[in-house]
């Protein structure tokens, strides 16, 4: 049952001083959980809102969900912009208010429900905040559209224990090895296209650039935790998320420091 006191003319008030955007999505995500969020939990989430303004990322930003602060999992699959995720299977037990929503590598996935062809072929990022490791030792999908396989326009990022797969709006994927542990968590991973003949890819706080050429954008949603078509049992990841973005190109450098500054700060105020 809903917490009568949500509606009480006092707690709405208290909304009053956040940004409007971060207050209407504020008061979703307790409707969801059927009670208030802590005081620390909503001045975090308020921050993030302003301080990706004042970056000039927020209007880049057309799907999101912050998978931690919620108190519930119905909370967490609120989406901070756009359209809710579809989910596949996940439970409560799944989800963590510090770390975020795991996992298992078999059956679990979101579906964004943000399809590729909804962005410009060439302004377009993914992101995606990982707070712990796989233990899957197979290709873990953290984005997906398109098969594992490629083809033309197809997304992808993705991993196994050292090679990373990544593609964005293109066939050819990008598979650095690296011996710098290529999970190292908590990290942002994500790719972002600003122009035709490339796109760069950030993670463990770095920033590549790799030139591919854009070849269109497949006619597929964007799937979390999986690749789509989803293949149960194969190429879904056991890794943890705790926040995630798709839409035009921005600066990935200021997202990441926007998103670790939030999943640290809930770490914090959260009991």
């Amino acid at each position: 049952m809903m917490n009568l006191g949500l509606m009480d003319p006092g707690f709405l008030g208290s909304l009053t001083s956040y940004d409007s955007d971060a207050a209407v999505y504020i008061s979703a995500v307790e409707v969801a959980d059927g009670q208030a969020l802590e005081t620390g939990v909503k001045d975090a989430i308020n921050a993030f809102v302003v301080g990706c303004k004042a970056d000039g990322i927020w209007n880049a930003i057309k799907a999101s969900c912050i998978m931690a602060g919620a108190r519930t999992l119905a909370g967490a699959l609120v989406p901070l912009v756009g359209t809710a995720p579809t989910n596949f299977n996940f439970v409560a037990g799944d989800y963590n208010r510090k770390t975020g929503l795991i996992g298992d590598g078999n059956t679990k996935y979101l579906n964004s429900n943000r399809n590729r062809q909804d962005d410009p072929q060439d302004s377009q990022h993914i992101a995606a905040w990982v707070t712990a490791a796989p233990n899957n030792a197979s290709i873990n999908f953290i984005f997906g559209a398109g098969s594992g396989a490629g083809g033309v326009g197809a997304t992808h990022l993705a991993a196994n224990s050292s090679v990373w797969v990544i593609r964005h709006s293109c066939n050819t994927p990008s598979s650095p090895v690296g011996t710098d542990n290529i999970w190292s968590v908590p990290n942002l991973v994500g790719i972002n296209r600003a122009s035709s003949s490339s796109f760069t890819y950030r993670r463990n706080g770095g920033t590549t650039t790799y030139p591919r050429n854009s070849d269109g954008r497949i006619n597929a949603d964007l799937f979390l935790y999986s690749t789509s078509p989803a293949t149960i049992g194969s190429e879904l990841t056991d890794a943890r998320l705790s926040f995630y973005s798709i839409g035009e190109s921005l600066d990935l450098t200021l997202l990441d420091a926007r998103v670790s500054t939030l999943i640290n700060t809930f770490g914090a105020v959260i009991p």
